[in-house]
């Protein structure tokens, strides 16, 4: 067994910072030790990483991803394999994907599919929620039988009438069934049916550029959807997650009811923090590049969100990642925004983009880490396997240089996307050794997994509950 030992960094979990050593054993950390003890000078080792002058953090989870997701006649460019890789390449050790449940079909066929396409090639750990296609008295059954294997979390949507959307006497039956057996309700709040009313009207009108995407899916409708998400949690007696908030007044629905008690979860994600409608504005069809839904809003919202995540009004930022090709798949909807695929990359930058936070005052070390790492790992039944490093915890570790300085751009990404969200952005902070249960997979600007290392992982109950 491979005996690794990180000497002189500054370990960094969400609970505490200390200069330390950490002794991996195989796949998981075995022991902390203050650097310079006699303890942790007494540690004889294999393989000795060097940390000095850097933190020790934990691998990030990002609990919302799409790699391969079919949308609109086309599929993410991401595979597994290569969304996997980049997702490392950022400091990211763990990803939860969603496997879709189709219409006409069971939720055993949807998760098969995902399985079939991850398994033998991730080059980091995984797991799956599952998306609820087509809520029926047979997949509220299967539900139970899910959460007993270790898919724990069950997407619904409010958006999207004809491909994904559900009434809200479907997902009041839902929460009443994940009330009962335990699985976590995560809902994409945005009013579907009025939004394709508004789609309907602007294209008519001759509004048919990539802003208008922003224009037709209103704030108002997804502070009305987030609402009326938690009253129907409320109704059921079962918490909820919202995913991918993205306006003040969504978030404003979840600070009430979390001051109310209510059991009532927020995810945003960074294209919210860190873009806004002027990007959606960007002339030539370029705006095509950041449509995704939720939208992107007014930068006057991300004040708001930035406020959430100090308040733990927000929880967790993932990515949403769903990357489409500006040529070739972006383009499909030139001259009618509405076909143009909606989402973004973004796996690789995300930690990278909190830490930007952090070196601007905007959130503490120990918060980034904690809505990065062991909050999604908490929410989402992986805890205290992934999120932190401790004895016992897998050694899912980023050595991450807090003063390296990078552009991001996709030149230089590992994204199987031909553009950036954040093209020409200069961030500091960056990873330089990863660590995939004690397995190194990223040195500096090398790539040393492999596919197929990544290992699926089943996943408890939302540990906050």
């Amino acid at each position: 067994m491979t005996r690794t030992v990180i000497r002189g960094g500054l370990v960094i979990t969400a609970a505490e910072e200390m200069p330390a050593d950490v002794l991996i054993e195989g796949e998981q950390v075995v022991a902390l030790a203050s650097t310079g003890s006699d303890v942790a000078d007494g540690w004889t080792a294999d393989r000795v990483i060097d940390a000095t002058g850097q933190y020790v953090i934990p691998g990030g989870v990002d609990a919302h991803t799409h790699m391969q997701l079919p949308f609109g006649g086309t599929e993410a460019s991401d595979t597994f394999e290569t969304g996997t890789r980049a997702a490392a390449f950022g400091g990211t050790t763990t990803i939860v994907d969603f496997a879709v449940q189709s219409v006409g079909s069971s939720l055993r066929a949807g998760l098969d599919a995902w399985h079939e396409k991850a398994a033998g090639v991730c080059a980091i750990d995984y797991a799956f929620h599952m998306i609820l296609g087509d809520v029926n008295e047979a997949s509220l059954k299967e539900m139970d039988l899910l959460v007993g294997e270790g898919v724990t979390s069950f997407k619904l949507f409010m958006a999207y009438p004809g491909v994904f959307y559900s009434d809200d006497g479907q997902i009041l039956r839902a929460m009443q069934r994940g009330a009962d057996n335990g699985g976590l309700i995560m809902m994409h709040a945005e009013n579907g049916i009025a939004i394709d009313v508004l789609v309907e009207q602007a294209l008519a009108a001759g509004k048919t550029d990539p802003r208008y995407h922003g224009e037709v899916r209103r704030e108002l409708l997804e502070a009305e959807a987030t609402h009326r998400a938690i009253k129907l949690a409320q109704v059921a007696g079962a918490p909820l997650y919202v995913v991918h908030v993205s306006a003040a007044s969504a978030v404003a629905e979840l600070a009430k009811a979390r001051d109310e008690g209510l059991p009532v979860f927020g995810e945003t994600c960074p294209q919210y923090l860190y873009l806004s409608t002027d990007n959606l504005a960007e002339p030539g069809f370029e705006g095509a590049k950041y449509v995704c839904s939720t939208p992107l809003r007014p930068r006057e919202h991300q004040a708001a969100l930035w406020r959430g995540l100090r308040t733990n009004d927000l929880q967790v930022v993932s990515t949403d990642h769903c990357p489409f090709c500006f040529v070739g798949q972006k383009d499909l909807g030139r001259g009618d925004f509405s076909k143009i695929p909606n989402g973004l990359p973004g796996v690789e930058n995300r930690m990278d983009l909190l830490h930007q936070a952090v070196v601007e005052g905007k959130l503490t070390r120990r918060r980034w880490i904690e809505i990065a790492c062991a909050t999604p790992a908490r929410m989402f039944g992986l805890y205290p396997r992934k999120g932190t490093i401790a004895p016992g915890a897998d050694a899912d570790l980023v050595v991450y240089d807090p003063n390296a300085v990078q552009t991001v751009s996709a030149a230089t990404h590992h994204m199987n996307v031909d553009y950036s969200a954040y093209e020409g952005r200069q961030l500091t902070g960056k990873a330089r050794t990863v660590l995939s249960r004690g397995t190194v997979v990223v040195d500096g600007d090398v790539y040393l997994g492999r596919a197929g290392h990544g290992r699926y992982q089943p996943r408890s109950t939302c540990q906050y509950l």
